[in-house]
């Protein structure tokens, strides 16, 4: 019975190998199969992720019309409802509590029920609520309105997932950084309201401008599909092939032979994962780079605006302006509204932060992911105490410049590799705890480039430099290096 049953074996595995040769062309292509993967790289670069950069390029626009917005309108709610430091730091960290609370939230909806209804909703709310905010009545009405616009921003930051799960590999260190674009055109766009809005129409008809942008990009937002790797991940495997299909044709490109084959994974959105041993190491670093890097940014903004508007600056060539501006100090001066060079220098700056994309670009292929972080946080660092230094006004304007090149470059790179380092089961959770982490460093921001800069130029400016070259050091200790490397389907 043992030689007969052995006999039976050896003969089956004859004929399934005599079949196998035997195949034609068309059983041959049956047994092929070929993952989102293959399929995002098989088709690779064209006319579709052209147009996904520049619509999604442009919700950059809006978050960044919604969050600078505030370093133009303090002075003038400071003006309007004799607010004092504090107070004014308060409106700043409440969006971002706002932003940090749904962030999380964001994310699991994202991870559970797509990135697409996320990032849609996050326009609708964003645009409604900062519409209503034009309208407060007071400051506690201004200050809840700009929460809710604080978890509409948070909806919409899910755009970067989308986007990266789109775009081939060898082609996201190039066209990721190039988004800083956006977000400069939307800091212009803030400001250049800000000078020619607010002196004839006020405030409130500048926030109501400012949510044109949101509108027509709900309309053009109806051109972007859901994320194939997310479709795939929810059992969609119908819904990703076509989505493949129409980037194919668009392309004019083709998918890969055979089926489509990528296992479903029911545990999407969990927390547990980012914190297990996989992650666990990896998720705390990013956490606190994340912190630092929205800490160092809006640091850098804020301060930018604190020192013009109060004239903190040590500079040896002020102007008549800036001599007048602030000679009140027994009582409090609530009325300080922006002049035309205090504009005119945060327009400069803004400019700075697209003037080293190239040397981002160069940093992310050459030497990574983690070794650009380190090296772009220790940079900013140093120019955070830079300001500190008595210059003319053309050096503070050229120091301003290089920090927010250096803050903004950083931002991209920790996008970058938070998108890249998680698995789509947990990206866009992943994303969503990071930008709650950094929306902690939003927070902060307020309280010490508005409030303790008035005190103390080089005290508010030392936490900044501290915080930056610690990150440094985590950065090099992320165990992960995600230059070149597929994106995980899962872990």
């Amino acid at each position: 019975m043992k030689t007969q049953l052995v006999s039976a074996i050896q003969l089956q595995e004859i004929e399934l190998e005599n079949d196998t040769r035997n195949a034609t062309p068309e059983e041959e292509k049956e047994r092929k199969t070929y993952s989102v993967e293959d399929a995002v790289e098989g088709i690779g670069f064209g006319r579709f992720h052209v147009l996904l950069f520049l619509i999604m390029g442009s919700a950059n626009i809006v978050e960044a019309l919604e969050i600078m917005l505030l370093a133009v309108v303090s002075p003038e709610i400071r003006c309007e409802w004799r607010l004092q430091d504090w107070e004014v730091a308060l409106v700043s960290t409440m969006v971002f509590f706002g932003f940090m609370i749904c962030g999380v939230l964001s994310g699991y909806v994202a991870d559970r029920y797509g990135r697409w209804k996320v990032v849609f909703g996050g326009f609708v709310w964003a645009a409604y609520f900062s519409l209503l905010t034009s309208f407060s009545p007071s400051y506690g009405w201004f200050i809840f309105l700009r929460t809710m616009v604080g978890c509409g921003v948070a909806g919409t930051s899910q755009g970067f997932v989308l986007k990266t799960e789109f775009i081939p590999a060898k082609y996201r260190s190039s066209l990721l950084p190039l988004s800083s674009v956006f977000w400069m055109v939307g800091s212009i766009l803030i400001i250049v309201l800000g000078m020619t809005v607010v002196p004839t129409l006020g405030w409130r008809w500048m926030i109501r401008l400012s949510i044109i942008p949101s509108l027509i990009l709900l309309l053009l937002f109806q051109l972007i599909p859901e994320s194939a790797r997310y479709n795939v991940s929810a059992g969609n495997v119908r819904g990703a092939i076509a989505t493949l299909q129409r980037i194919a044709r668009m392309n004019r490109s083709s998918m890969p032979e055979g089926d489509l084959v990528e296992p479903v994974m029911n545990e999407r959105g969990s927390a547990y994962v980012l914190v297990g041993s996989a992650f666990r190491r990896t998720s705390v670093i990013m956490w606190y780079s994340w912190f630092v890097a929205s800490f160092s940014y809006y640091g850098s903004v804020l301060s930018s605006s604190e020192l013009l508007e109060k004239n903190l600056l040590c500079i040896t060539d002020p102007d008549a302006e800036h001599h007048v501006k602030h000679n009140q100090e027994e009582e409090l001066c609530y009325c300080i509204p922006f002049g035309l060079a205090d504009y005119q220098t945060l327009l400069i700056s803004c400019l700075g932060e697209v003037a080293l994309i190239p040397l981002n670009i160069a940093l992310l292929n050459i030497v990574g992911r983690k070794t650009s972080m380190a090296i772009l946080q220790i940079f900013a660092g140093i120019f955070f105490m830079l300001l500190t230094v008595c210059s003319t006004m053309l050096g503070f304007t050229v120091l301003l410049f290089l920090l927010r090149s250096l803050v903004s470059m950083n931002f991209t790179v920790v996008y970058i590799y938070t998108a890249e380092v998680y698995p789509t089961s947990v990206r866009a959770l992943g994303m969503g705890f990071c930008t709650s982490f950094s929306r902690i460093g939003g927070m902060i921001a307020p309280f010490i480039a508005q409030v303790l800069m008035s005190k103390s130029v080089v005290l508010a400016l030392l936490p900044f430099t501290l915080s930056c070259f610690l990150c440094a050091g985590g950065a090099l200790m992320l165990p992960i290096e995600t230059k070149g490397r597929a994106l995980l389907q899962s872990t």
